[in-house]
């Protein structure tokens, strides 16, 4: 089966369409949702599904890492480009982001259509995080349990280093 990737972030359009709140610190229908907990989404996918009777979760953090460095062939440091002079045009971060988030969508997508997976604001995913095991190369799976979930991507108040797309944090639910 087919499994796609939202090509933006959730916005707070969205996300008020199918919460009926927006906990946004920066408001606008356009910029992307955030101080959102892991918990908070999976409220937010339940109630998605409901209402599109559409099968959407969370990626999990190697198809996060596909994904944002644009497939399996020609992968790239940052989501679009190798080209550390160039991460501006693909990403919202400390040096340009103006210290808030940016309307989705308004750099260039990666070669998958993908829109802001480097900067503007983190993304959940799906994994506990923990350490890989050596022999988990192929589509590697996070620990079963675990106290943290893994969140990437970078954003709009993180340097450049955290837009990397090997770049991984965890953050409790």
């Amino acid at each position: 089966p087919s499994h796609d990737m939202g090509q933006t972030e959730v916005t707070q359009a969205l996300w008020t369409a199918v919460m009926g709140n927006n906990p946004s610190t920066f408001k606008g229908d356009y910029l992307p949702v955030e101080t959102v907990s892991w918990n908070d989404v999976q409220e937010f996918i339940v109630k998605l599904n409901r209402l599109t009777g559409r099968k959407y979760r969370l990626p999990t953090e190697a198809e996060w890492e596909y994904a944002a460095g644009g497939g399996s062939e020609n992968r790239t440091k940052w989501s679009g480009t190798d080209v550390e002079s160039s991460v501006g045009n693909y990403a919202w971060y400390y040096s340009n982001s103006g210290y808030q988030t940016r309307e989705v969508a308004t750099k260039l997508p990666n070669v998958l259509g993908l829109y802001d997976m480097s900067g503007n604001v983190e993304e959940w995913c799906n994994d506990w995080y923990g350490d890989y095991s050596a022999n988990d190369q192929m589509n590697p799976i996070g620990p079963s349990s675990g106290s943290c979930l893994v969140y990437r991507g970078g954003s709009w108040d993180g340097v450049l280093s955290y837009c990397l797309v090997a770049d991984r944090d965890g953050s409790e639910p």
